[in-house]
Formats: structure tokens, sequence, C-alpha cells
């Protein structure tokens, strides 16, 4: 069975508060940015999560090593307080999230190079057909 992980950090970003879902699934890392406007509180946090996970947009997927976890209660929790220590996103996250926010601009460029197009389209048969509005007459 494979085993999937998800982890969710919030952090502050100036001037918003930012959550980062990383998912890893058969070495492969995926991640999503959410961002909140004031300092959430825990259950805000936990509600938001469970009722828009599947809502996600998630980043193209990049390679990463997963290591296994010991099930050391002491480990686990020291590990867990270090990572609340901790500021920013992991050099993977940021490059999953330069990865999304690339694909998304290659979208956007695409489809405003489309909507340009077909106007140029528009207004030449237009221009076309007062043209020969013009010219019925005589």
């Amino acid at each position: 069975m494979d085993k999937v992980s998800v982890t969710l950090k919030v952090f502050f970003q100036d001037p918003f508060w930012v959550g980062v879902v990383e998912r890893v699934e058969k070495d492969i890392l995926t991640v999503s940015k959410v961002t909140f406007g004031a300092e959430p509180k825990d259950y805000e946090v936990s509600a938001f999560f469970l009722e828009n996970y599947y809502r996600l947009r998630f980043s193209p997927a990049v390679g990463t090593v997963v290591k296994e976890m010991h099930a050391n209660p002491k480990r686990m929790q020291r590990e867990a307080r270090k990572l609340l220590k901790e500021t920013g996103v992991g050099t993977k996250s940021q490059q999953a999230l330069k990865l999304k926010q690339e694909q998304n601009k290659t979208e956007r460029e695409e489809f405003n190079r489309e909507q340009r197009e077909a106007d140029k389209l528009r207004r030449f048969e237009l221009k076309q057909q007062k043209k020969k509005e013009k010219h019925r007459g005589r």
C-alpha cells in the first residue's frame, strides 16, 4: 500500500499569514500555498484544511527523498518543536511553488494571446464589413 504524507506549515510572510501544504506520495513532492489574512487560530486552520483540501491546486511534481520516521515519541516531540521554530519554506517546496507560478504564468500568457488575436480578428472583420457597406450603394 502506498504511503502519502501531508504537512501543513503556517508562517508569517509580511504582510499576511501563509500556509504551505506539502504532499509527498511515492517520492514525489507537490506543494500548494494558501494565504490567510490575519493570524489564523488553530481551529480555523484545521477547519480550512478539512473543508478545502480537495480544492487546493498543487504544483507540478518534484522528486524528493523520503526518510522513514521511527515512532520514538520524544524524538517526534522535539522535531515538532523544531519545525514550529522554523521560518520559511523548504527549498524543495520553494522550487515546487516557483514551478507552479511559472506554469500559471504561461497559461495566463497563452490565454491573453488568444484573446488578443480574437479581438484583432473581430476588429478586422468589422472593418471589412464597414468597407463593404460603404461601396454597396454605388
